[in-house]
């Protein structure tokens, strides 16, 4: 990474670098050696840490070198220090570490901190702001900003500078912790028009062109293209494309069907979660049963109404592994962490596991199953057409574009997501969509548009 950041213009004694969270000085190490090899000068080199342990370790290990200063402060409060060159790894921090002021502050301050961001976005922007004109940047992150939802401010900022090259680091760069790290290397330069030169894990190298609009840069890493002319995608020829319910308590609403008391059982529904659904076994296999607190329309019922399951979930030991979810700041002690749409998953769909190391989808006809939240879901507009959109998502070039989509998880596995699968393509014979399903879209209270659709068709 030095030798990235110092490639073609060498430093000089009134260079300025920036190191942004530096730990306990890794990089100003790896600086002093790259100079001391190349004979050349020690350019004056600033690292800021907010952990003062850290902080304090880094200050003693170059005390005897004056060109280097080690701060201690918050690297994201506004400065007006300008530098030649930036160098670093960035923490991770993702929104769930910090406070509500943090949020908030960082939201006001900052415009990659959208939606859950994560604070080596962050991090990203305040370097650009004090990196010098045509300064250059060598940043050392997860690979996620190339491709996530909530990093399109980020790209739309990179998109507009001049980003040489992106290195595809091998995921145990930092041992245990599976970071899927990427090396950025630009110039804050007006883009040109040059491409980006891309090494991937695997050796080989590509170009591409970094997009300007924000959009994901993984099918360009992947030199995938969408083959399909329709123009529709999976969300405008389905009801719904989600995650499952998150009960935020699974030990306490999971249970084995076979096990439940029968005064229970009323409010139970077949389930499934994504560890049972087997690769290459065509049949869904439900053992287990959601307890649902909720009517029919997916309402909360009160407690009067929970008769049995009341007491059931009010068992001390129950009763004390629900309140302490955090949904429980807002919702009543026994609702679930998300909203339960019934009306839309009690209908025929589609489930697919949410981290698998191949896409593979499953029908569920009965309409029966509440997927857990380690299963994703898609209700098709037209029930008769279930599988159909089941036997393209199975084709290779349905599974070929989730794979050019979605991020990666740990050992190569794939993480699939509702945002990714709502943007896949379908071809023309899966597009059209009955004019009734617009019209019945306001559907009387307690309807299903599955029945509307049958009534129709």
């Amino acid at each position: 990474m030095v030798d990235k950041v110092f490639a073609g213009r060498a430093p000089t004694r009134a260079s300025r670098v920036l190191d942004p969270g530096c730990g306990d000085g890794a990089f100003e190490e790896g600086i002093v050696r790259w100079c001391e090899r190349h004979g050349m000068p020690m350019p004056s080199v600033l690292g800021v840490e907010l952990d003062k342990r850290r902080a304090d370790r880094a200050a003693a290990r170059f005390l005897a070198c004056s060109d280097i200063e080690i701060r201690t402060r918050d690297f994201l409060r506004p400065s007006t220090e300008r530098f030649d060159y930036v160098i670093g790894n960035p923490p991770y921090v993702s929104i769930t570490g910090l406070s509500e002021r943090e949020k908030e502050a960082y939201r006001g301050e900052y415009q990659t901190a959208r939606g859950r961001f994560d604070l080596y976005l962050l991090f990203f922007e305040q370097s650009l702001r004090m990196l010098k004109p045509g300064g250059r940047l060598v940043f050392i992150t997860p690979e996620k900003f190339l491709y996530v939802k909530t990093a399109e401010p980020l790209r739309r900022l990179l998109g507009s500078l001049d980003v040489r090259e992106l290195i595809l680091a091998d995921e145990a760069t930092f041992g245990r912790f599976v970071a899927y790290p990427v090396i950025t290397v630009l110039e804050k330069a007006a883009d040109r028009g040059s491409s980006t030169s891309v090494t991937r894990r695997d050796g080989s190298r590509i170009s591409i062109k970094f997009p300007r609009d924000g959009s994901s840069v993984q099918p360009l890493l992947q030199e995938h293209t969408t083959n399909t002319t329709s123009g529709a995608k999976l969300a405008d020829v389905s009801i719904r494309v989600s995650c499952g319910i998150a009960t935020g308590a699974d030990k306490v609403f999971v249970h084995a069907t076979k096990s439940l008391p029968e005064q229970l059982r009323k409010f139970a529904h077949p389930t499934i979660s994504g560890r049972q659904l087997v690769p290459g076994q065509k049949q869904i296999r439900t053992e287990n049963s959601l307890l649902l607190p909720y009517d029919s329309r997916g309402n909360l019922l009160t407690l009067a109404e929970l008769g049995a399951l009341r007491g059931f979930l009010g068992d001390s030991d129950r009763r004390l592994l629900l309140e302490a979810r955090t949904c429980v700041r807002k919702k009543p002690w026994y609702a679930f962490h998300d909203s339960v749409p019934l009306r839309d998953i009690l209908q025929p769909k589609i489930l697919c596991k949410d981290i698998t190391a191949e896409p593979e989808f499953w029908v569920d006809r009965t309409g029966k199953i509440v997927p857990q939240h380690s299963v994703y879901y898609v209700v098709p507009n037209d029930p008769t057409k279930i599988d159909e959109l089941a036997a393209y998502l199975n084709s290779a070039a349905a599974r070929n574009w989730i794979k050019a989509h979605c991020q990666r998880a740990a050992n190569g596995f794939l993480r699939v997501q509702s945002s990714i699968l709502k943007h896949l393509p379908v071809p023309p014979d899966l597009a059209h969509v009955e004019e009734q399903v617009s019209k019945i879209a306001a559907r009387p209270s307690g309807r299903s548009l599955h029945a509307d659709l049958q009534l129709t068709l």
